[in-house]
């Protein structure tokens, strides 16, 4: 698994995903929070509200997808949307009282080339 290319597509999606949010103004609280329940790959905040944010990054593949999601937002489904609210709920848990007046989970799609240049990026505030 350590060679595994994936994890290296997944963390370029996620710089990619963690510096739009930035230059969008907000501040990245946390890049890879982990627990038993799974993973929040950025947890943000902006003007007084919580972002819990799922990083999708997919590769294209010459001649579009020939099985499997057409974009990175759709292969968001409801078995990862449910996994990351169990792990915002761990981490709102560990707080001890709420940091922001609002929360929100948003889906940040991220497309490379095979070469690994950025051809999209696409954010989704309030995706489920």
């Amino acid at each position: 698994m350590a060679n595994d290319p994936r994890r290296g597509t997944g963390r370029r999606g996620e710089t990619v995903a963690a510096k739009l949010l930035q230059r969008s103004g907000y501040t990245v609280l946390e890049r890879n929070y982990r627990t038993r329940e799974g993973e929040i790959d950025l947890i943000a905040a902006r003007d007084g509200t919580l972002v819990f944010c799922e990083v999708k990054t997919l590769v294209a593949r010459p001649g579009g997808p020939s099985s499997g999601p057409a974009t990175p937002l759709e292969a968001v489904g409801p078995a990862k949307r449910a996994q990351v609210r169990r792990v915002a709920r761990v981490w709102l848990a560990g707080q001890g009282s709420l940091p922001a007046r609002a929360v929100r989970f948003d889906v940040v799609g991220v497309l490379l080339s095979p070469a690994g240049r950025l051809l999209e990026v696409e954010h989704l505030e309030d995706a489920f």
